[in-house]
């Protein structure tokens, strides 16, 4: 715990010596913290994601991917890459679905925490790691995982006042932070429609993303290739605040103990789609996760998976059932593809 009073208080220390933060730079500092001084997963964890609720999950992408890459031409360079493996859980499903249609590409995994580079290399032993999406393998087609990625990111938070549009800061209210509207007027970074919103609504920006998507589209449109965003969010940009913390499975205070709880924002799949585009890659969706699983048949492999292990039957169906129903994650994640102009139209969509 001492640690976390240390990023309190290091963060305390900036603001009174320099006046607010942006929600940005808050968020960042306290997920760099937090991911990196744990393994955040499972019922011991904070949070359950879904290759840990289902093998099926990981595999119906594997042989997603697979699928592209046989139509594409097989081509023997391909590399699979995933940004933020978590403990490596979807990778290995995915490659294992991925070897059984004759795929077996070299892994990059792009990952910073020290806690989960260990995981993943339990489960992907032959793996290589990356800080960053820049030291990804050029001239090679890349097959690109991001499941629940995104929404870590950092994101920018602009509030409408009486006077305008200001940026969303943190700033102490006594011994906790507190945000709060700040001076500067960020009008160029609301979209025309979204501008006489009135006073209170918040529109949230995430520059981070936006500029892995267009590196990832880069790549994709000079090295061919596929890549797969798997979040929750919005379809469209639209306004809100969805700023959240989650501590133990449940929800937290935002702005209490930064570095001890997981700070997510939904992701605004337009601004990744319209960035994407701009590289010239095509978009595919977003669709709902719960149909794109449907469609790519998680219900057949739930029966495949009963069939071989019939005492199992009803946890595998919960956890299909997770997975893709309405009321659980099956609406509010959803599914993108972004895919080189050279490869084939993708499953699913």
């Amino acid at each position: 715990m001492s640690d976390v009073k240390d990023i309190t208080n290091r963060l305390a220390r900036l603001i009174a010596a320099s006046g607010p933060i942006s929600v940005a730079q808050y968020m960042a500092e306290a997920n760099a913290h937090y991911y990196g001084s744990r393994d955040p997963l499972g019922a011991a964890g904070d949070f359950t994601t879904a290759p840990e609720i289902s093998q099926m999950f990981g595999e119906l992408i594997g042989l997603w991917l697979a699928d592209l890459w046989m139509r594409a031409g097989r081509p023997a360079t391909a590399h699979y890459v995933e940004l933020g493996p978590g403990r490596g859980t979807l990778a290995a499903d995915a490659l294992r679905a991925m070897r059984s249609a004759g795929l077996e590409p070299p892994a990059e995994l792009v990952e910073t925490s020290p806690a989960l580079r260990e995981a993943q290399a339990d489960r992907v032993p032959a793996a290589r790691w990356h800080g960053d999406v820049a030291s990804l393998p050029e001239n090679v087609p890349l097959l690109i995982v991001a499941n629940e990625f995104f929404d870590a990111l950092p994101v920018h938070q602009l509030v409408a006042t009486e006077r305008g549009w200001r940026e969303r800061m943190v700033a102490l209210d006594g011994d906790r932070f507190a945000p709060v509207a700040g001076s500067q007027r960020p009008d160029a970074a609301v979209p025309e429609r979204l501008r006489n919103a009135s006073p209170g609504s918040i529109l949230e920006t995430s520059p981070a993303s936006v500029a892995i998507v267009r590196e990832l589209a880069r790549r994709l449109a000079d090295q061919g290739g596929a890549a797969l965003i798997v979040d929750y969010g919005h379809e469209r940009t639209g306004l809100g605040d969805t700023l959240q913390a989650v501590e133990r499975h449940a929800y937290a205070d935002p702005w209490e103990a930064p570095g001890a709880r997981d700070l997510t924002a939904h992701v605004d799949f337009e601004a990744l789609a319209e960035a994407a585009r701009g590289e010239g890659v095509r978009v595919c969706g977003p669709r709902e996760q719960g149909e794109w699983l449907k469609t790519m048949g998680i219900h057949v492999r739930a029966a495949s998976l009963t069939k071989a292990a019939p005492e199992r039957g009803d946890e595998i169906a919960t956890a299909r059932d997770r997975l893709t129903q309405p009321d659980q994650m099956g609406s509010l994640f959803k599914v993108m593809a972004l895919i080189s102009r050279d490869w084939p139209e993708p499953e699913g969509f």
